[in-house]
């Protein structure tokens, strides 16, 4: 199989790669180590890079080809952790140091409680779906950001045009990675943005309501009934991605 001809899986982890029984995950972490020289795999997530890194401890996990963490600000080697210069340039370049701007125009705003984590290129909120303000998240549009709002909880205040799905577009054509031999998968509105991109796309059994609901809008998007990683064997299947 020659490199054009890989599967590159872009996954979210929790509640996507991580979902699922056990077994379930046991199962499918065998067939892609069975397979390993023909796969691609590009974790693409919301936790930051050392939270990503324990897993790699555990028995019989697959260990990334490439990492976008930090809700798509971070884009890493999945072996050396070195970053892939030409996105993570473009990443900080977009933001523009801009964490304290955002900290300071959005102190006080109801429904809003800054996450204990210290992301670089983002800034990111617990929020409450009853208090949060229309015209709270139409300050950080005027400011020049963009939102992410997932799971009825998460708001992360990323650089304007970048979120899981620009990221993974800009790193596919970074490393000469082919859009059409590229599956997506994901379970909340985080990953809404991966579905958006065109690429094929798998949204797991036990994903968000809302992130379904979207799903049933776009052609290139399947909705799996099977949970977590299990879902993304069953979306390769699908997709007439499987060996």
């Amino acid at each position: 199989m020659g490199v054009d001809e890989r599967l590159v899986l872009a996954t979210d982890l929790d509640g996507t790669f991580l979902g699922g029984t056990v077994e379930q995950r046991s199962r499918f972490y065998q067939y892609l180590q069975d397979h390993r020289q023909n796969v691609v795999l590009v974790f693409v997530t919301g936790r930051d890079l050392a939270l990503v890194r324990q897993l790699y401890s555990e028995p019989g996990f697959p260990q990334p080809d490439y990492i976008i963490a930090d809700v798509g600000t971070t884009v890493t080697c999945g072996q050396s952790f070195t970053p892939v210069a030409a996105v993570q340039d473009w990443i900080a370049q977009t933001w523009d140091n801009s964490n304290e701007r955002v900290r300071s125009l959005l102190e006080g705003e109801p429904g809003l409680e800054l996450q204990p984590i210290t992301p670089q290129y983002r800034v990111s909120y617990y929020y409450s779906p009853n208090q949060l303000q229309s015209d709270t998240l139409t300050r950080i549009t005027n400011a020049g950001f963009d939102y992410i709002l997932s799971a009825d909880r998460f708001l992360d205040v990323m650089p304007k045009g970048i979120a899981k799905g620009a990221t993974l577009l800009k790193t596919l054509e970074s490393l000469n990675l082919p859009r059409e031999q590229t599956v997506v998968a994901g379970d909340t509105l985080n990953d809404r943005s991966l579905l958006e991109t065109g690429l094929q796309g798998i949204v797991v059994g036990n994903a968000e309501p809302k992130l379904k609901d979207v799903a049933r809008s776009l052609p290139n998007a399947y909705i799996s009934p099977e949970p977590g990683a299990w879902g993304i064997w069953d979306g390769l299947k699908h997709h007439g991605r499987a060996f």
